[in-house]
């Protein structure tokens, strides 16, 4: 399954790393961040609740980026 989700986020540096900590999550299968659009592409592993996933995506995108947000 894949989602599209609005970010927030004020450099392409800080999107690279949004990516990088959203690709590193487990559930996720695979993430892309296009800074100019705001948006974060997310391919979820099967059998996974999306939701639960999202969350941890976000918990790990503040980590590297504090001031970044991720709209679920």
């Amino acid at each position: 399954m894949k989602k599209t989700y609005k970010i927030e986020v004020d450099c392409a540096n800080c999107a690279n790393l949004m990516e990088e900590a959203a690709q590193n999550t487990p559930g996720v299968k695979d993430a892309s961040v296009n800074f100019m659009a705001l948006k974060m592409k997310v391919e979820f592993e099967d059998g996974q609740d999306v939701k639960a996933v999202m969350e941890k995506v976000r918990q790990n995108c503040k980590r590297v980026e504090d001031d970044c947000e991720v709209f679920i």
